[in-house]
């Protein structure tokens, strides 16, 4: 009679979850399940030391979509992959607002759906993941870009989750150097919220254009802005259009759905822009290049640790280029001039930090404005703009 009543109450939890899902949009207050792909297996997979099935996986998506192609969408794609391999699905959920509890009620809604493993990319989650970590202990969380915090300041990692960072600076700074060895001298930066993956973002693309310019014995100039949101809107698009006439050649958009704001600029004003996280190429020609952060493969491997007893919790993992954590696009076919050689030629120099050049890219980011930065550096002019 027992398992009766469980198995009824199970069957009335997924369907409220489809209930409320509404096709996958966003229906008044409600938490929203969305779904991602079917393998074609049944439930009660075996993979590893952890028993799955299709209810043990799940991503909970922050202010973007699952196909923002961007952080989202690159940090799904991780998940998809290991849920493959494992013969079961991987789910995603997408909260109707933002805010600690909405993001915590989600978390809860994955777990009384059955999810064993809980994939929480972006620094929103912070608080929530911190408070979740510790109500539910069994479950293994995967906090990408972010350490849990258990108050506004005090962050802690349990041993039921792992912290994936990025070195954001690094990816920035292969992206700057590659710019202006193509001979770009006129660069924007685009930056999202302020937050600390956006602003080593910039950091790093300062540094990177400003090494290639010493390089080559020659000035170049950035303008800087930070956009106060993650959203496509037309006063994005309207500021990135005014820097592209006033003779801005490139810029890199750093924020996850401005991307498309910039890019239509750039279309309409026949210029290129720099994409972020993940390879935007895909949005158009003219994304000549993208600062990447191996967003699937950290999320594949830290979900396969976790289901073969391997999981590295209590503790962050940063990714930089020693681990091959981070890069630019492998599509070099539109640069004008920069090479697959010459790109190999400054990673390795990262990688070996040959004459101090990794240690020069700026990560403390206790001061966010970036021209504080540029007056440490010989050949670079900034001009950052407030909103």
């Amino acid at each position: 009679m027992k398992r009766v009543l469980s198995l009824l109450l199970a069957l009335v939890l997924v369907l409220s979850l489809v209930a409320c899902s509404n096709g996958g949009k966003e229906t008044g207050k409600e938490t929203v399940k969305e779904t991602g792909t079917e393998t074609g297996k049944e439930t009660g997979v075996e993979a590893g030391k952890m028993e799955l099935d299709d209810n043990s996986l799940y991503l909970i998506t922050d202010l973007g979509t699952i196909d923002d192609k961007s952080f989202n969408q690159g940090s799904f794609e991780g998940l998809e992959q290991f849920a493959k391999e494992a013969g079961v699905k991987a789910n995603y959920l997408r909260p109707a607002g933002e805010g600690k509890q909405i993001y915590k009620q989600a978390i809860d809604q994955a777990i009384a759906a059955g999810a064993k493993i809980v994939v929480t990319p972006g620094y929103l989650f912070e608080e929530a993941v911190g408070q979740a970590q510790s109500e539910h202990p069994e479950i293994k969380f995967i906090a990408v870009d972010f350490e849990p915090k258990i108050s506004k300041t005090e962050v802690k990692i349990a041993e039921n989750t792992t912290a994936v960072l990025y070195k954001e600076e690094q990816s920035g700074f292969l992206a700057g150097y590659a710019a202006v060895k193509d001979g770009y001298t006129k660069l924007g930066f685009m930056g999202g919220v302020a937050v600390p993956a956006v602003i080593k973002f910039g950091f790093g693309f300062i540094a990177g254009a400003n090494h290639a310019a010493e390089e080559l014995g020659i000035k170049v100039e950035v303008k800087y802005n930070y956009t106060g949101s993650f959203e496509a809107k037309p006063e994005i698009q309207t500021m990135a259009s005014s820097w592209f006439q006033e003779g801005t050649e490139v810029i890199f958009s750093c924020g996850g759905g401005i991307g498309s704001s910039v890019l239509k600029a750039a279309q309409d004003n026949k210029a290129v822009m720099i994409g972020v996280d993940v390879d935007q190429k895909d949005m158009g020609q003219e994304v000549i290049t993208s600062a990447m952060k191996n967003l699937q493969g950290s999320v594949y491997l830290a979900t396969k640790e976790a289901v073969e007893g391997q999981f590295k919790g209590g503790q962050a993992q940063v990714h930089g280029v020693e681990t091959e954590g981070v890069q630019i696009s492998e599509d070099f076919s539109r640069f004008k001039t920069f090479t697959k050689e010459q790109y190999d030629e400054i990673y390795k120099k990262l990688v070996d930090n040959v004459d101090g050049v990794t240690d020069n890219i700026p990560n403390d980011i206790s001061n966010a404005n970036p021209e504080s930065f540029a007056d440490k550096m010989g050949a670079t002019t900034i001009k950052y703009i407030e909103n």
